[in-house]
């Protein structure tokens, strides 16, 4: 097997080497700090969970096992989920239950997906921000992270209806907000 610069990092790291913590940051600050803030939406919160998450990182590469390319941004993404996951619940904005009368308005859904094509990925990461925590937290498992609604149910402690029922609200709004953007900005 050949050495890869993500395994030859992984190995630099492993040893404490400083400028491979630097070189991990700078390589990949910026990709977990979007992994991050799609579940966070406070920006200084999500900053602050990111440099919880490097810390993490460098203190437990040594349980790493390189297996290919790829291997170890999967491995620190995945760590980015677990702690965005663990702010979420000890801040207690994990309630899935959402009373009727304080559910957001949300159209029907007509089946359809809109259009993103011409809207900026930026404004699509702030529509997600906008989702309320719950809503935010299962479309993106759901959505980025390939996780299937038991998958969710069992990660969130809810049932499988329930993430189900949360993701198509999710849908629903974001469908809601991209065509009023569409309409605003006259992008189609």
């Amino acid at each position: 097997m050949q050495n890869t610069s993500e395994q030859k990092l992984a190995d630099a790291l492993a040893k404490g080497d400083r400028q491979a913590m630097k070189d991990l940051y700078g390589l990949y600050s910026g990709y977990l700090y979007t992994i991050c803030s799609r579940y966070i939406a406070d920006r200084d919160t999500a900053r602050d969970i990111l440099q919880d998450c490097f810390v993490k990182i460098f203190t437990s590469i040594g349980r790493f096992r390189y297996r290919g390319e790829g291997s170890l941004k999967a491995w620190m993404g995945r760590i980015v989920v677990n702690e965005s996951l663990k702010y979420l619940q000890k801040a207690g904005r994990t309630d899935f239950i959402v009373r009727p009368d304080v559910l957001p308005d949300v159209p029907e859904d007509t089946g359809e997906s809109p259009d993103i094509e011409h809207i900026p990925p930026s404004v699509i990461q702030e529509m997600i921000r906008r989702l309320p925590d719950g809503y935010r937290t299962i479309f993106n498992l759901y959505v980025f992270e390939d996780k299937s609604h038991k998958e969710i149910a069992s990660m969130l402690g809810i049932r499988e209806n329930s993430s189900a029922s949360q993701l198509h609200r999710a849908r629903a709004m974001l469908a809601r907000w991209i065509n009023e953007y569409k309409k605003k900005t006259g992008a189609s």
